[in-house]
């Protein structure tokens, strides 16, 4: 395994690591859910990705379960959670969301509950909230991480300039600013990460752990003749991303795109991981499986992406079409 710093701070996460959206308690039960995450540690995976809202809490309850019975080192790993949306869905009530100071704090504390741990060594803005003035987020990140219940904070799909106004608030008020983003990034959608931020990691040091690296399954090719029943995509309350995602457009793309992993002698998903982490900006690359087999994959990523040399790249890029356009002033 390979460890990368997470921006500017001391912290050093594995370059993959394993996330829960969707899959816990949804796709997987706590037996799947332990040997993967046994899996994963045992490969030296040091990070573990969840939040209030996946699975509306149940998520977290069952990772806490696994990391109970495992007994690990807790110095040995990393736990995050996000909070945000809140976990009681329909039932959400006025400041059971957002991310006002009673918000966060209280779903730091649910989050510490469901997964039975002393602290979160990460604790992210799931969105940004417009309705929250960004003192109050910096100064409530700032009380949990000196009251011992957090570690560091970050953001979730926010923007260049929302990271930097809370960089501006945590100098101006002598805070602690936040030292990672979580955006989307793979094949499809690099913007953010490319371009968006290229500033931010010279001046801040950010740090990024990203999610959705196979863009829900599409760069695996296994949707190519259609949706598999028990996949991502053919689950209930996902419409909104197979409609953003399983375009023909992209199959059409990931089709040509076999051809470089069958160079490399590799598969279609392993490939699109390397992929990621061969940006040096990605500290670490969020992964999601069902199935150990799916997994052990996955981890040979690590293998490929030094393969990955310009030339492949710029295959890579030829087919897809999808290189952001850097600005040249």
């Amino acid at each position: 395994m390979e460890y990368r710093r997470l921006g500017k701070s001391g912290l050093q996460l594995s370059v993959l690591s394993f996330g829960s959206w969707v899959t816990f308690h949804g796709q997987v039960d706590d037996s799947l859910s332990d040997r993967l995450m046994g899996l994963a540690y045992d490969n030296g995976i040091n990070f573990f990705d969840n939040a209030e809202i996946y699975a509306l809490g149940e998520s977290e309850k069952m990772m806490g379960r696994v990391l109970k019975r495992k007994n690990w080192d807790r110095t040995s790993y990393t736990v995050s959670s996000k909070a945000y949306f809140g976990w009681r869905g329909a039932n959400n009530k006025p400041n059971q969301t957002g991310l006002s100071r009673k918000h966060l704090v209280e779903a730091c504390h649910e989050a510490l509950q469901r997964m039975e741990l002393d602290y979160l060594d990460l604790f992210y803005c799931h969105r940004p909230d417009r309705n929250v003035p960004i003192e109050e987020v910096v100064w409530t990140m700032t009380n949990l991480i000196q009251q011992g219940k957090i570690l560091y904070w970050g953001t979730s799909e926010w923007t260049a300039a929302e990271i930097m106004h809370a960089h501006m608030i945590a100098r101006q008020y002598n805070l602690i600013g936040p030292v990672v983003e979580q955006p989307e990034y793979n094949l499809f959608r690099r913007e953010k990460v490319e371009v968006e931020y290229a500033q931010i990691y010279k001046n801040e040091g950010l740090g990024t752990t990203i999610f959705s690296p196979l863009a829900s399954g599409i760069l695996t090719g296994k949707y190519n003749k259609g949706v598999p029943e028990g996949s991502r995509l053919s689950l209930e309350g996902y419409e909104w991303l197979r409609n953003r995602n399983l375009l023909e457009d992209n199959l059409a793309r990931v089709a040509i795109l076999q051809t470089v992993a069958d160079q490399l002698g590799t598969s279609l998903a392993t490939l699109s991981i390397a992929w990621c982490i061969a940006n040096p900006n990605v500290s670490s690359a969020i992964l999601g499986a069902t199935k150990e087999e799916q997994l052990k994959e996955n981890l040979k990523a690590l293998e490929v992406y030094p393969k990955l040399t310009k030339e492949v790249m710029h295959e890579i890029d030829t087919i897809m079409g999808t290189a952001p356009r850097v600005p040249t002033h």
